[in-house]
């Protein structure tokens, strides 16, 4: 026993070793794929959507807020790559490192569940996790920007809101799935599989049409998040959701589709909107969907055990994990 807990101890170092560069690398990727579709705002680069945020919040619920050094190392090779290191680049390291800690310590003050198996999980992954604590990193980085003379004063609003919603969407869209991707099971039956390669092969047509059509067709996409939802749950939704996101973003990056021939505020304003109503149609839907679920199976449990019990009472056997029964005889009352 005493060897087992000695190894045990051992390993605990090195294991908190590897998840560190880990999240750092994840988080770095995460930022370099944020990076592909950028939009411009008074000068300073947004990322509509920006992954390490997801990232970060889903690490540090899945691995412990210990893997912080790794979120401020991913964060401080994202500035490298954007910008020379400098005090500006420190304060903004501090900004991206605390937004995240912020958002794990209102998530457990909460009594959030990974598992995202109830309404009340996902309500405050998006306005806790997502809409309050990313208010940190936004706030902090645009006030910065104005201070250090690298935006006017009357562009402070303009940056923080797209900054503000790009890190949320960050946490709405990639958090969820990365906190449901290590429970999900493939499908038992071969109709699920068949209708999950339907859907994909939908969304894969539909998708792409209703993002890059110079029409307003945007709308298309919500039968699909609801289709995936309904059958699919949370892991579906989020993907569909996703993936109508990344390429929502590519064509506002390439002024294409329903994006072109309008203002850069236009392009954000609308882009934000998609991907917000997208995010959360998907997850509080597929969070509804689960939860009852969840409650039906919970009842069909409960139901089986009475009838379990009623036909050991018929038989005239004790019930089981009940209290013995007492024979009747001619003294009995």
């Amino acid at each position: 026993m005493t060897d087992v807990v000695a190894r045990r101890d051992l390993r605990t170092p090195a294991v908190y070793a590897l998840r560190t560069p880990a999240v750092a690398v994840c988080y770095y990727a995460g930022g370099r794929l944020g990076l592909l579709y950028e939009l411009r705002v008074d000068g300073s680069v947004v990322s509509p959507v920006w992954p390490p945020t997801g990232i970060a919040v889903a690490s540090l619920l899945l691995l412990g807020p210990r893997v912080w050094p790794g979120i401020a190392l991913g964060a401080l090779l994202v500035i490298a790559h954007l910008t020379d290191l400098g005090p500006t680049s420190l304060a903004l390291l501090f900004a991206n490192t605390a937004a995240p800690l912020c958002a794990y310590r209102l998530l457990r003050r909460a009594g959030f569940r990974t598992d995202l198996g109830r309404l009340r999980d996902c309500l405050s992954l998006v306005f806790l996790g997502g809409f309050a604590a990313m208010l940190v990193s936004s706030t902090i980085a645009a006030g910065l920007l104005v201070a250090s003379g690298d935006l006017p004063s009357g562009s402070f609003w303009s940056v923080w809101l797209p900054w503000w919603v790009g890190d949320a969407m960050g946490v709405l869209l990639v958090a969820p799935l990365l906190l449901v991707l290590p429970r999900v099971r493939s499908p038992a039956h071969w109709s699920r599989w068949k209708e999950a390669v339907g859907l994909v092969l939908v969304a894969g047509a539909v998708v792409p049409f209703a993002t890059h059509s110079a029409g307003s067709l945007l709308f298309v996409v919500y039968p699909l998040l609801i289709w995936s939802a309904l059958r699919f749950e949370l892991p579906g939704s989020m993907l569909c959701a996703l993936f109508a996101s990344v390429l929502a973003t590519e064509a506002a990056a390439q002024r294409s589709g329903p994006f072109a021939h309008v203002s850069d505020m236009q392009i954000m304003v609308n882009l934000h909107a998609f991907n917000a109503a997208a995010a959360l149609t998907a997850l509080l839907l597929s969070a509804v969907i689960t939860e009852q679920h969840n409650t039906r199976r919970s009842v069909e449990r409960a139901c089986k055990e009475l009838v379990e019990v009623l036909e050991h009472l018929t038989a005239g056997e004790p019930a089981p994990h009940g209290r013995p029964q007492r024979e009747e005889g001619p003294g009995a009352r």
